[in-house]
């Protein structure tokens, strides 16, 4: 079982579950439009983003079994490897079934696009699925037009597996969806990229 008292550090930043002091920082990014626009979400309100953090408080803090979702802040790391500012959020979903598999997803500040942090924080939770979920696969889905998400899931060491065309309306317009794919056995040799 992953819990709430896991906390993960990378070189720049700590992976933590959400507090209630998060709700200025989680609505800064949540109430953007650009933010939201490869999202199925739309800008939230401070009450919206409110009833999310609480949400993710109680509820996406724990992977205890197949069917969990662990939703972590991004927070830059301090001088003395302490959680600092929120600049985002990664997920990992265990999904139901024998086929043992995962979805990891991201979402950062604009602010802070760019720099690699989306990629430094979403490689803890792929390599977390495979070492200790024991998963087969660990995929990423995105909206076609993303292709900074893309990216992000190309320097994971993801390969891309589909790109369904018009399969989701979304916002009231037909958008295509591309699913990126790594499996365990070759991870090791991507874990080290």
């Amino acid at each position: 079982m992953i819990d709430r008292t896991r906390v993960l550090r990378t070189p720049r930043l700590v992976l933590r579950t959400f507090e209630q002091g998060d709700l200025d920082s989680l609505h800064a990014i949540r109430s953007r439009e650009d933010v939201n626009r490869y999202l199925y979400s739309s800008p939230l309100s401070r009450g919206e983003t409110a009833a999310k953090l609480s949400t993710r408080i109680e509820q996406h803090s724990t992977l205890a079994e197949p069917g969990d979702t662990l939703l972590l802040a991004v927070a830059l790391r301090g001088p003395g490897g302490e959680a600092g500012e929120v600049i985002g959020d990664v997920n990992l979903e265990w999904q139901h079934g024998e086929h043992r598999q995962a979805e990891v997803g991201y979402v950062l500040h604009p602010e802070h696009a760019g720099r690699g942090f989306a990629t430094e924080a979403t490689r803890p939770l792929i390599d977390l699925a495979f070492t200790e979920l024991g998963v087969h696969r660990v995929c990423g889905r995105l909206d076609g037009r993303n292709a900074a998400s893309a990216r992000v899931l190309e320097k994971l060491g993801m390969r891309r597996e589909a790109h369904l065309r018009e399969n989701e309306y979304v916002k009231g317009e037909w958008t295509d969806e591309v699913v990126y794919a790594v499996l365990a056995r070759e991870w090791e040799g991507a874990a080290s990229l």
